[in-house]
């Protein structure tokens, strides 16, 4: 117990520290001598951290030039062919647009 007299002194001195980082912290101290304009004392801390880069977007698998030719290829083939089926030899521009575009 603490007489009148008593000349101990207690100091409570908090850190926040996101629980993500709380096994970084390596060393808390107080440094009650510093030129600070305040009834409190300067807490200073050491930690150690080491961030890891967090990805955001997965990667997209790519195609070689191959594959892209030859995907390239299926596609000129079918939509020639659809449009050979349809006939458009009318003279009509808009006619021949319409039925293009009901093919796709």
């Amino acid at each position: 117990m603490e007489g009148t007299g008593s000349r101990s002194r207690h100091q409570l001195d908090y850190l926040l520290v996101k629980h993500r980082f709380i096994n970084s912290v390596r060393a808390v101290q107080t440094v009650p001598g510093a030129d600070v304009d305040s009834n409190f004392n300067l807490v200073v801390a050491k930690i150690r951290i080491k961030l890891k880069k967090i990805i955001r977007f997965q990667k997209k698998t790519t195609m070689g030039f191959g594959e892209l030719y030859t995907q390239r290829q299926r596609v000129r083939d079918t939509l020639e062919e659809k449009i050979g089926e349809m006939g458009c030899n009318s003279g009509d521009v808009e006619v021949q647009w319409n039925n293009i575009e009901n093919v796709c």
